[in-house]
């Protein structure tokens, strides 16, 4: 089955979390542009968080369910990101056990990896801000 649109985080500002470039069943593919205000020094890095944020969203449209909510995360930050870089960000689900998704990251700027990681993504009944 291919998935055509995103079912989970319909709101989220594409320009600081990435835009959805391939969407499938337990796959996703997000580009984030980065631009001046990711910047965490004078010489153009940017800040992690960034890159951290749109690996998340891949990770939650991979498993593209409306009540999708990240539980924890394992990751590693392996080379930097320099503003005005295109980062892109592959998600896939490898293992589903009830509620639970485990979802593995990777970002690439160019051919070099920036970031890797693990995701540990679970699936409520309803929205986590309606409580039990």
């Amino acid at each position: 089955m291919s998935v055509t649109e995103a079912n989970t985080h319909l709101e989220i500002d594409a320009s600081l979390c990435g835009e959805i470039v391939v969407l499938g069943e337990g796959t996703a593919q997000v580009e984030l542009r980065t631009d001046p205000r990711m910047a965490a020094d004078e010489r153009g890095l940017v800040h992690g968080g960034f890159v951290f944020g749109a690996a998340d969203y891949a990770a939650m449209l991979a498993v593209n369910d409306p009540n999708v909510v990240l539980g924890a995360a394992k990751v590693m930050f392996t080379a930097p990101v320099r503003v005005g870089e295109r980062v892109l960000v592959r998600a896939s689900v490898r293992a589903q056990k009830g509620r639970k998704h485990e979802a593995d990251v990777e970002a690439h700027v160019g051919t070099t990896r920036v970031f890797n990681g693990t995701f540990s993504c679970f699936v409520l009944d309803n929205h986590v801000l309606d409580g039990k």
